[in-house]
């Protein structure tokens, strides 16, 4: 058996970093050495003093352009609640083709206290395949 290597990798936190800074921050875990990096996905930060949650996606293609070896992928982004799983799709491919074979999609369930503030406010939870199924009617 070989010997399993151990990747270190980066949390970028779009919760707590200006889009610019986390950009930046990509460059450097890249210059760094690290395997990886993995880029949240909330709509609100976990905390008010955090002050911001960045588009992830957006900040994805900046970073696909501002790097050239490093992956990363999104730990985790929640494709029922906040947006419809084809857009999700959509995003993740674009990026994808933006950075060939060094991007990953991590999806998850969401997190009701950074997504609360989308899904409670005129409109019931939305989820699984009645969700799925509405727009394409």
């Amino acid at each position: 058996m070989k010997p399993t290597m151990v990747n270190l990798g980066y949390s970028l936190s779009c919760e707590e970093h200006a889009p610019a800074d986390l950009v930046r921050y990509a460059r450097r875990t890249e210059a760094a050495g690290f395997a990886y990096a993995s880029i949240s996905d909330h709509f609100h930060p976990w905390i008010d003093r955090q002050g911001q949650s960045a588009f992830v996606w957006t900040v994805l293609g900046a970073i696909a352009g501002a790097t050239e070896h490093l992956q990363i992928g999104t730990g985790v982004t929640c494709p029922t609640t906040r947006c419809h799983p084809a857009l999700i799709a959509q995003a993740a491919a674009t990026v994808a083709a933006m950075m060939p074979g060094r991007f990953y999609l991590g999806v998850g369930t969401g997190e009701n206290l950074n997504e609360h503030i989308v899904v409670g406010v005129g409109r019931p939870m939305m989820s699984g395949p009645k969700c799925w199924k509405r727009p394409f009617r």
